[in-house]
């Protein structure tokens, strides 16, 4: 089992331990474990803005934390900041009935520090830092693009990452087969066979979508749309032009505009005795290219992967991915510096907008096949971001459509607002960016502004109010999918809010929200692989585990985004397949010490429910670093 020291004494002592949690080391000598009271301190681990709030959290025994103080040390040792920690917000489990906090707002001198615990309570955490916000967060938005990097498929990797090989070259000549019917839950084929529609057609390129090798058009275009947003942010970001370039390209090859088609997925996840499906095998993805299969073997459409429609020829298109897959090419003409290719895509996104299916039968919407991988019910809120977006690009291009396209998105978003199926920025529901692009654009304003400005205020009242119940102020389930790009996603949502109208009311939930994702939380773990000294190390990732370290350094899967905390009555199965490398990985006692409030969090390879990295997580996290890099939201 690999064994994560956190706790963190002298600097010359972590240092010599390679201070990113190095397997097998421990700061602390053979005694090693919690100190004697058994307390323990949770911070940020990718650091703090310097002029920003800054909160740590201490959980233990109650009567040891309510004497408590705290010293924050520099990198000689020497005290900075003294003072008494915070009142109790809660408690956790029965292990650490109290929870308090720690406010460092007043450190603002830009260093490397830690936080250790004094008076009647022991206790240090992980190093952390204090700098300006944009020293900060590019170094995370760049790692977040290095994980996209990993994602890659097709010839266009990136062999430095993860020793990454050409992989699925049969993608250039795929066969479109017709949609076949699948489980009510998505686990099963209801069909003896798959049934050839048409092609040969090139679908090669793109990323894979998160532990596995499938390809989607719904989540690419929604990572192409925020990677371009946050190319606004931070232009000089290094490869996250070109990785967002890479994404709209291959979302291109699955626009077939002659024929009005918009192919959805590349690859099969559900198969049957008959047929196999890519999540049966761990492998590396280049091992697909080296198997010799013929028509009708079981693992045929490993190497030969059948490419699905998201609509017949020249019918309609599901008003989701219409919606995500414009905004993504108007994005695209935004960003580019030549007229004429700046047209071409702007005349793409008019296309596949123009053909959007605006009253779906029966409201079913096309995500994925099965469709339970990634359900949506909203779909508004994508026409008023391809809309929005569309006008954007227009207006950039002195093109006489913007107007019309103007109001066309003003019409989605009332008609959004007017829904039961608004949410929280995330995969299924992109209404934050929508709105602000509207709310950003110079011909808006009237009673549909305050509407919008509200609207972008509800995820985050109904999250304050999560938050106020929480001992660690969590504005995201823990109990649930996604609780990690879900506060990701109130973190952008919250700065966006701030940018917009001046008003500065969420930017310390903003800060509190990063933080939880980055280390402080109950099990004290950043859950952005790389960032901090304690971070995932065995991520239900194939290539990570397969061609990369188990240790925490080296050749690592840098970036990624893990689910984080989960139900614990969601692990009712091991994830474990034939052909994993073993790897579990733990703070020197077990994770559960840490789970309450019916949350469990484990690092262990096969536990998908909280190490699978995705596509989505990532590029939400990464919009929430560019704009938490900008300057804005940080009182």
């Amino acid at each position: 089992m690999l064994t994560l020291r956190v706790r963190v004494v002298a600097p010359s002592v972590v240092a010599a331990c390679a201070v990113a949690a190095v397997v097998g080391c421990n700061p602390l000598g053979p005694t090693g474990g919690p100190q004697a009271s058994d307390a323990l301190v949770r911070v940020d681990q990718a650091g703090y803005v310097a002029d920003g709030t800054k909160t740590a959290v201490v959980m233990g025994p109650r009567d040891a934390l309510a004497g408590a103080g705290f010293a924050v040390l520099d990198v000689k040792g020497r005290s900075v900041l003294t003072g008494r920690i915070g009142p109790r917000t809660g408690s956790w489990n029965e292990r650490f009935p109290s929870v308090r906090t720690v406010d460092l707002s007043a450190l603002t001198a830009p260093g490397t520090y830690r936080l250790t615990l004094t008076g009647t309570a022991a206790g240090a955490s992980p190093r952390f830092r204090v700098a300006p916000a944009r020293e900060l967060m590019a170094p995370l938005v760049e790692q977040n693009v290095r994980f996209f990097q990993a994602q890659r498929d097709g010839g266009e990797v990136v062999a430095e990452v993860l020793h990454r090989k050409a992989s699925h070259l049969s993608d250039r000549r795929a066969t479109v087969y017709e949609t076949p019917r699948f489980s009510t839950d998505g686990t099963s084929l209801e069909e003896r066979g798959l049934t050839p529609a048409g092609g040969p057609v090139d679908v090669s390129g793109g990323w894979f979508d998160a532990g596995d090798f499938l390809k989607f058009t719904h989540t690419a275009s929604y990572a192409v749309v925020q990677m371009f947003l946050a190319r606004r942010e931070m232009p000089a970001a290094a490869g996250l032009s070109a990785e967002a370039e890479h994404g709209v390209r291959w979302l291109e090859r699955m626009w077939d505009g002659p024929t009005g088609t918009l192919y959805a997925q590349v690859g099969l996840g559900a198969g049957n005795e008959g047929i196999g499906n890519d999540h049966d095998v761990w492998r590396l993805p280049e091992a697909d290219d080296a198997l010799g299969t013929a028509p009708g073997d079981r693992n045929h459409v490993l190497r030969y992967r059948p490419v699905f429609r998201a609509n017949e020829p020249g019918e309609r298109i599901s008003p989701n991915l219409a919606g995500r897959v414009a905004a993504a090419f108007a994005l695209a003409a935004q960003a580019e510096t030549e007229p004429a290719a700046a047209r071409r895509r702007l005349d793409q996104a008019a296309d596949v907008y123009g053909r959007a299916a605006t009253a779906p039968p029966g409201g079913a919407l096309v995500t994925t096949h099965p469709a339970a991988f990634y359900g949506e019910d909203s779909w508004q809120d994508d026409l008023e971001l391809g809309a929005a977006e569309l006008a954007r690009a227009a207006r950039q291009l002195g093109d006489e459509r913007a107007a019309e396209w103007q109001r066309q998105a003003g019409a989605w978003a009332r008609a959004y607002l007017a829904s039961d199926t608004k949410g929280t920025l995330g995969l299924g529901d992109v209404s934050a960016l929508a709105h602000a692009e509207l709310l950003g654009s110079p011909d808006h304003g009237g009673q549909l502004s305050d509407a919008l400005r509200a609207d972008l205020r509800r995820p985050l009242d109904d999250a304050g109010d999560l938050a106020g119940d929480d001992p660690f102020a969590a504005g995201a389930l823990y109990t649930d999918f996604d609780a990690v790009p879900h506060t990701f996603g109130l973190v952008t949502t919250a700065l966006l809010y701030s940018r917009l109208t001046g008003d500065h009311r969420y930017d310390a939930f903003a800060a509190r929200q990063r933080g939880w994702a980055l280390g402080a939380n109950p099990w004290g773990s950043s859950f952005v692989i790389g960032v901090g000294e304690v971070f995932p190390h065995c991520p239900e990732h194939p290539v990570a585990n397969l061609a990369g370290s188990l240790d925490g350094t080296g050749h690592i899967l840098r970036g990624a985004v893990v689910n984080g905390p989960n139900g614990a009555d969601k692990f009712k199965e091991d994830g474990f397949m034939r052909g994993m490398r073993a790897c579990e990985a733990d703070q020197g006692r077990p994770w559960s010490d840490f789970d309450g409030r019916g949350a469990r969090y484990v690092d262990r390879v096969g536990a998908w429910q909280t190490v699978e990295p995705a596509d989505d997580f990532t590029s939400t996290a990464l919009l929430a670093f560019a704009l938490s890099g900008t300057g804005t939201g940080h009182r």
